[in-house]
């Protein structure tokens, strides 16, 4: 893939995104932040993550790139017991990561595994938006395909950023689900 100009609908979407994880980031801190909370912050590469709205709650951050300074150096299909013990975070943060596993089944049963009973898992994804980095960015779930991900967990919230022009193709989704 060659490296081409941003067209400018690419760019409003990719502010429309960035804004909507913003503002779904801020809504669940409200509800999920506290000095009691753990929470881990999967692949928060450059974007501010969640250290902006989760401001009381102890975060650590994981990335499978090794130059990111996280706490974890983590690819989130494996299972990474030798790192992070089975039940520790009270809340696991994957903004705009799902797309770009190679399995994402894998990697929703190693998030799965380290959430504690009862814990909250918040997750953002693009649907119909371009490929984009980093590379690979291997998939695209519609609603459907992310209640199939996530059947295991006790209830799971999906709201889309609808398109207007193009029905039933929202251009993001947010998601909550609770262990």
């Amino acid at each position: 893939m060659k490296n081409k100009k941003i067209s400018k609908k690419d760019k409003k979407n990719y502010l429309k995104i960035r804004k909507n994880v913003e503002n779904f980031l801020k809504k669940q801190s409200k509800y999920y932040d506290s000095d009691l909370k753990i929470i881990l912050d999967i692949a928060p590469q450059i974007h501010k993550g969640s250290k902006e709205f989760f401001v009381k709650s102890k975060i650590m951050t994981a990335d499978i790139d090794k130059n990111s300074n996280s706490d974890f150096i983590i690819d989130i299909c494996q299972n990474n017991e030798n790192l992070i013990k089975s039940e520790t975070f009270d809340v696991v943060i994957c903004t705009e990561v799902l797309e770009h596993t190679k399995n994402p089944f894998s990697a929703i049963n190693e998030i799965y595994r380290i959430l504690k009973n009862d814990a909250i898992l918040l997750i953002t994804t693009p649907f119909d938006f371009r490929i984009h980095g980093p590379l690979p960015d291997c998939w695209r779930f519609t609603e459907h395909g992310l209640r199939e991900l996530l059947k295991k967990f006790k209830n799971i919230e999906i709201v889309g950023l609808e398109n207007k022009k193009r029905f039933l193709m929202p251009l993001h989704y947010t998601i909550k689900a609770i262990k």
